[in-house]
Order: structure tokens, then sequence, then C-alpha cells
């Protein structure tokens, strides 16, 4: 980070300054542990914690500041009205020190690995900055954008929300120079009452745009597709075969873990190979090729970055382990993503005698709607090459149901109530040659089980 004064803080937050002389800052932080000299410390509440509370200790530990709401005994406080706001304010005010192509990236699913994909890209001509993990939020994205340095030259930031307002707010802290939307599926469709509300939230993320920054979208979403920004904005399409977008694909090939394609565009027809499996990563690479050309890359160097993308985490983990290919996608769920991780699957090769086994759990925030999505999802299972499917959750029985349905045979599927009982199941029928597939929101921690096996 670089250095902020204090008098830019207090000008920026609307408070008084704390003391005469000029101060500055060399970090950020909303975590008391891990405070240094030279920083500044941010209070924040939430229902279970209280950052007033260490206001004290960050100043003992070194902060030459902290921003409350209240006066703290002990520290030195700089009085806001609310340390959130506070806390966007300035990242903004950072964000805007720096004269950088920002990439915002937001979507129902995929946009994390979306982000991964662009900022390989862009690392073949630009050093870049990236959200790391799950910072999508409005504690997160800030403090993101504090890792801004002086040599930075591109960054790409995901932007999550659960309610509206809250993509607006991040976009305008970030304030990107291109907006990408991957999808408009179903998640937090229990807050936001349909997937045209949906689109409204993901919307938001124009709100700190300027008129130049070009929306890049999923030609392939039916209601993205149609989508008419405001203000006659110009809109970027890409798309797996539809030639009326600005990038597509075509003479699309899988060879086990490696896709092959050509990506047409205004630069003609540049080859790619994609380095992982699923068809939704081709959705990504499109993306990453409009967002590479926006910025002026030669066509050879964004291909290269595409190569070097790779999965990490619990985001479709593809593990060898003792002679079974685990994949573990535990991090979150919806249908979109759900019917991408039954692609993986299908595609995985399996030994002579091997199965493809789904072990699949609830798709939460989905409401009213949760069984008849679950059940969409199940119709994907039954389509599918895969063996059988193990289900844990209330809702995961309509997977079932949906699964037959398509002619699946019930036989083939069994539901659990417990993670313990789903566990023991699997310990007794998975053997090596054979492919799993763990997929639930991450709030059913699915991935106890892969850790039990």
């Amino acid at each position: 980070m670089e250095k902020l004064s204090l008098t830019e803080v207090a000008q920026v937050t609307g408070a008084e300054k704390n003391s005469d002389a000029e101060i500055f800052f060399e970090g950020v932080s909303t975590d008391s542990r891990k405070i240094a000299n030279n920083m500044l410390f941010v209070a924040l509440k939430g229902e279970n914690f209280d950052g007033h509370d260490f206001a004290a200790k960050a100043t003992e530990l070194g902060a030459e500041a902290v921003i409350t709401e209240r006066p703290i005994e002990n520290a030195k406080c700089i009085v806001v009205d609310s340390t959130r706001r506070a806390l966007l304010n300035l990242a903004s005010h950072y964000r805007n020190k720096f004269k950088i192509p920002l990439v915002g990236v937001t979507g129902s699913v995929g946009k994390t690995s979306t982000k991964e994909m662009i900022a390989s890209v862009l690392s073949q001509a630009f050093k870049t900055l990236k959200t790391e993990g799950n910072h999508n939020n409005e504690i997160g994205l800030p403090l993101t954008l504090f890792e801004l340095e002086q040599d930075t030259q591109a960054a790409v930031i995901e932007m999550g929300m659960n309610h509206f307002g809250e993509i607006s707010r991040l976009s305008l802290c970030a304030c990107p120079t291109i907006a990408v939307i991957t999808n408009i599926g179903y998640s937090h469709i229990e807050n936001l009452g349909s997937q045209e509300g949906i689109l409204k939230a993901k919307m938001e993320i124009l709100d700190g745009c300027n008129f130049e920054a070009p929306l890049i979208i999923n030609g392939d979403d039916k209601l993205l597709a149609n989508v008419t920004p405001r203000g006659g904005r110009r809109t970027v399409s890409y798309s797996l075969s539809k030639k009326s977008c600005d990038v597509y694909a075509s003479n699309i090939k899988t060879d086990g873990g490696v896709i092959t394609l050509d990506i047409n565009s205004k630069v003609g027809v540049t080859p790619v190979t994609i380095n992982c499996y699923g068809e939704h990563n081709i959705k990504n690479a499109l993306a990453a090729f409009a967002v590479g050309l926006e910025l002026g890359m030669e066509p050879e160097d964004i291909a290269k970055g595409i190569a070097a993308f790779k999965p990490d985490g619990m985001r479709q983990n593809i593990q060898e382990r003792n002679g079974i290919t685990m994949i573990i996608d535990c991090y979150n769920a919806a249908p979109d993503s759900m019917k991408a991780g039954i692609s993986v699957l299908s595609q995985v090769n399996v030994k002579e005698g091997g199965r493809r086994i789904a072990v699949v759990a609830d798709m939460l925030e989905m409401g009213k709607m949760a069984p008849k999505l679950h059940k969409m999802v199940g119709e994907a299972l039954g389509a599918s090459v895969i063996d059988y499917i193990y289900c844990y959750g209330d809702n995961s029985k309509y997977y079932i149901e949906g699964a037959v349905k398509k002619g699946f045979d019930r036989d083939r599927c069994f539901h659990f109530e417990t993670r313990e009982d789903l566990s023991a199941a699997l310990k007794a029928v998975v053997k090596e040659g054979d492919a799993v597939w763990f997929k639930g929101s991450r709030g059913m921690k699915l991935e106890s089980v892969v850790d039990a096996l």
C-alpha cells in the first residue's frame, strides 16, 4: 500500500483530525491481530463481533489511529458516523489515485473462476492485482483495493451480493473501467424475488463505471442477451456458438482434462487450449478473451493466459487419492454451477470398471423455488452418464425425483439425513478407479465428507 495521510483520511471520512501533526499510514486493517506499526485500524461491527472492543489493543500494537463510531479510552480515535461507510469511502479515494484498468466481475455463478481466468490473461501483459479468496464483499473488496501499489498496472475485482444495493456500493468504491456479468441464475433468489430482480441487482455494477466503460456479457444467457444498458453504453457479448456475438467459440474438442477450441473475434480466429474440465470454463475463457482485447492485448498472449489458468481451492479442485479421482467443489452451489459440475464429472476419464459418482448436497437460499430447482438439477443428473447419485440434505431428495423422471435407475440413488451416514456409505462402496464429485452449498459442509474418505 502507498502511504495515506491523516489529513486525507479525515477529509474523506468527514471526521476531525485527532492530531495537529501529520501522520502517514502504510496499511489498513479491520483485524487487530494483523496490526503493525504505522497502520490504520477500522473498527467494524458485525453480528458476532465489535471491532471497537479491540481499538485500544490495536493502538497498543502500533496502529497510528483507529476509525471508530465513538471515542475509545486509550485509543487514537477518528470518530465517524459509520465505520463501514468510512472504509468504502477511503478505499474509493485510494483506488482513484491509480489510473489503471480495473475489471469488475459479477454474476450469479462462475464469477470467481471468471475472475481468475481474466487475471491469468492480464498477467501476461500487466502486473495484476486480483481479489483473493472470497473477499468480494463490503469488507474484502476495499481491503483488496488497499493492496494497489505504484507499480500495479491492472486489477480484477470480484463483486458479490445478497441484496439490492450491495453491488452498487462495491462498484462506486472500485470504479471499474470494464464491467463483466457472467450470467443471471438463481443464487439469492430468496432475497431478490425473481431472476429479473437478480438481473437488476447485477446491473448495479455499472453504477461506479464511467460512460466509456464497456459492459461484457454472456450472450448465451437469456436475460443478459436482451439487456440494454441505460444511456446507450457499449456492450461486448460472448457465446459458445452464436456468430452474432462479438466473441464466440468454434471447433470445440475435449480430450480428458484438456479442451481445445477456436475463439472468433474482430482480430480473427485464435486457437486456444484450456487445461481443465467443463463447458463453463469455455465461457470463462471467452469472457477473458473479450477483456484482453478491450485492453489491447495480442491474441496470442491472451491464449497463453487462458492456457495457464488452473482451478484451485474447493472449486472444482481435482485430486487423485489412492487411485480415486476426487472432484472437490464444495464452496457453493446453484443450478448453473451444479450443471457445470455434472459436465465436469461426465468428462472425467475413469479406468475400466470405474464409476462416476455424484455426491450432492442442498443448494441453499433458493426460497420457495427450492423443490423446483433441485428437481431441475436432478433431471440434468438423470440425463448424464453418471452411475450413482448420493444425496444429503432436506431438499436433495428432489435431485432423485428429477433424475428418475429422466429414466435414471432409482436403485442407484441414495439419500442421507446426516453427513456421518453419507460418509459411512461412501466408504463402503468407493473403490480404486472411481471418480467422485462433491458439490453443495457452503453451509452444507460437504468437505467434511471429503475428509472422512
